[in-house]
């Protein structure tokens, strides 16, 4: 088929499938602090699971419009394709549509492993068409994850049905615990068959989320929460919201910025509401580390494709996609061949990195910028990257805290300087770029403000050249930059 879709395929992904061809595999282990038989439900969830993020797509299907409440971070009516926002999608589809796209991506792209619905309404609200396209997917593909996400209104009248489904992985949005504080946020939720406003629409919600959550926690399905952080709203009041979850079973907690551009139309746009600093989530994020905090998140759209941060949805619309269709899951058998061996060698660079980086006695910290386009490698040219992920490294280890969105600096082979500019504030309190290749011209503007760009670690896993850097920083020699293939 001679579409943009025969041009899906990464470098990364090519060079995996060649390899699954001679190698053999060993079964990746679960980390020492989740239990195998979580780990067998989140190691190939991106979303759940920040290790698995490296190698696994996911798709979400926007089968789902309708929605029974209005939050004042939402209109659903704006879309723009090259923006990444939680309840937009171009194309609004059936169940049997979402059949053909689910195929169709399932054959271009072998790191799929999760199907979800998340709107671009309420996939528990719209749930005919999320139950028949479920029952249609996992008919035909049988080995894909099922997931939804809600905001858990009417998520208790479906959590049976999910469970039978074999449906294990569920995200609810959770902003409060406190309806005063809900009635800022939700103007009113359609329940009960009438609507509700105010601090009686706030409450319902509230006791319904509650109740899904405990529901679920019961069946053995994992639970992410996902809340809007909305600076002078319910910032602090998160710190509650992570304790209550928490104590009804929540497997996962992400805290996202708001998102709050006049241009979306929504009410908090239009009233002038702020979305929180990079610093100010991070700070946030950071008080509540006594539960797993999802740092990883990129605001999926409704019909997202792809590994995280790097969306493809619009290689896939359905004028692109045949009336007849076929399944064939050799592309992705092989991949996930080579991700299990690949998996056992990062582990263990894994483990040795942060070993080498706790065992120095004096040091302080490194704020590290990566280029990667997946494997948990440093695989992404400078001028390539549409993003870049943070890094902390010091004494206690190496955590990743977030990402930093920017404009693709090199189009048709020339840089431009605006977009340049751009990307240095982009990066301001970053200490080092890692990249798999930067030009003379970025790194010394990079330079120039006070960022270390190298490609010396390019296609290292990105801990080898983390514990490397740090033990230099502290005068210790480093472990050599290596590249195994």
């Amino acid at each position: 088929m001679s579409t943009p879709m025969s041009r899906t395929s990464t470098a990364f992904s090519d060079q995996l499938l060649e390899n699954a061809k001679s190698v053999g595999c060993s079964l990746s282990t679960a980390p020492g602090d989740i239990d195998p038989g979580t780990w067998d439900k989140i190691k190939n969830h991106p979303c759940f699971s920040e290790e698995a993020h490296h190698y696994f797509a996911r798709m979400h299907v926007a089968v789902a419009p309708a929605c029974n409440i209005q939050c004042n971070y939402c209109n659903r009516k704006y879309d723009c394709a090259n923006e990444s926002r939680p309840g937009v999608a171009s194309e609004k589809l059936t169940p049997d549509q979402a059949m053909r796209k689910v195929i169709a991506v399932a054959n271009e792209v072998p790191q799929l492993s999760v199907l979800g619905i998340a709107g671009p309404g309420d996939a528990c609200y719209d749930w005919k068409k999320t139950r028949a396209t479920f029952e249609r997917v996992a008919k035909e593909i049988p080995d894909i994850r099922l997931c939804i996400s809600t905001n858990g209104l009417a998520l208790p009248d479906h959590v049976d049905e999910l469970a039978e489904m074999n449906v294990d992985h569920v995200t609810i949005t959770i902003n409060m615990v406190d309806p005063s504080v809900g009635a800022k946020i939700y103007p009113w939720i359609y329940y009960g068959h009438r609507r509700h406003t105010g601090l009686d629409a706030a409450r319902i919600l509230h006791e319904r989320q509650m109740l899904g959550l405990e529901m679920l926690a019961e069946r053995g399905i994992l639970t992410k929460v996902n809340s809007v952080m909305i600076p002078g709203v319910n910032d602090e009041h998160l710190i509650e919201v992570n304790r209550a979850v928490k104590g009804r079973g929540a497997f996962l907690h992400n805290v996202m910025p708001l998102i709050s551009n006049r241009i979306h139309g929504t009410y908090y746009g239009l009233t002038g509401q702020r979305g929180p600093e990079p610093f100010e989530l991070e700070a946030l994020q950071d008080r509540l580390e006594g539960t797993k905090m999802m740092r990883h998140c990129r605001q999926c759209r409704a019909d997202a494709i792809g590994l995280l941060g790097d969306d493809r949805g619009q290689e896939f619309t359905l004028a692109e996609i045949p009336d007849e269709i076929t399944y064939d899951g050799s592309k992705r058998q092989a991949y996930r061949q080579l991700v299990a061996r690949e998996r056992g060698d990062h582990l263990a660079a894994q483990n040795e990195a942060i070993r080498m980086v706790m065992s120095v006695e004096y040091g302080g910290s490194l704020l590290v910028a990566v280029a990667t386009k997946g494997g948990g490698r440093i695989n992404e040219h400078f001028g390539q990257a549409k993003e870049f992920q943070v890094y902390a490294v010091s004494q206690r280890g190496m955590k990743l805290t977030g990402h930093r969105g920017v404009e693709q600096y090199c189009l048709g082979g020339w840089g431009e300087d605006a977009t340049l500019d751009h990307i240095v504030i982009a990066l301001e309190g970053i200490d080092i770029l890692l990249c798999a290749k930067i030009g003379d011209r970025p790194r010394k503007q990079l330079t120039q403000a006070g960022v270390r760009a190298t490609d010396a670690y390019g296609h290292d896993y990105i801990e080898t050249a983390l514990g490397a850097l740090y033990v230099a920083e502290c005068g210790i020699e480093p472990l050599p930059a290596t590249a195994t293939a």
